[in-house]
């Protein structure tokens, strides 16, 4: 599985390409299932064909009153699960929804879905983005997953990254992280 990050209102140029080479790999695609780079991506990857991965977004939510459902106790009305306006992109063909809210700054915290998309990918690309992006790329080289930067991104926002500037070296990137980390077939 391979995450696309990147901004949730702009899509970099480089979107379709990233989108449609992880497609024709054979990889599934994971992003945060909202707009901007996440959209754009998703719609490159699932307008390929032949294709044989999925596109999957994991979706942010809040969830009033949170405390009902930690504490398991009856407080007499409904709980009320608010996804925000835009996700998932129509892209999305497996949604995993989560109770997850903090993105931007607050993407680092406990209470964020960034850490789902880090973990369950096998390699990343990251494309231009701001905060949310920013604490991706953090949690990516914490938990030491393969990522690399592909795209305009502002000066510092990719520091210390591996940054492709063509789609083949992205393509040799994946490759060459995704089959180091998949068990070897008999």
């Amino acid at each position: 599985m391979i995450a696309a990050i990147g901004s949730g209102v702009v899509a970099d140029p480089c979107c379709g390409e990233v989108g449609r080479l992880i497609a024709s790999l054979g990889f599934d695609l994971l992003t945060g299932g909202g707009r901007g780079v996440m959209e754009a991506v998703s719609r490159a990857f699932y307008e390929t064909s032949p294709r044989r991965g999925i596109v999957i977004g994991v979706v942010p939510a809040t969830v009033e009153p949170l405390e009902a459902i930690e504490q398991r106790t009856a407080h007499g009305g409904p709980v009320e699960y608010d996804v925000p306006a835009g996700y998932p992109n129509e892209w999305v063909e497996l949604a995993i929804y989560t109770h997850l809210p903090d993105t931007g700054l607050d993407g680092t915290l406990r209470s964020s879905r960034n850490h789902i998309n880090v973990l369950s990918a096998d390699a990343i690309v990251a494309l231009p983005g701001r905060e949310g992006t920013e604490s991706e790329i953090w949690l990516a080289k914490q938990y030491g997953v393969p990522i690399i930067a592909y795209g305009e991104h502002h000066a510092d926002a990719a520091r210390g990254l591996s940054r492709a500037t063509s789609i083949d070296e992205v393509r040799t990137f994946l490759v060459k992280h995704v089959r180091a980390s998949s068990p070897p077939t008999t």
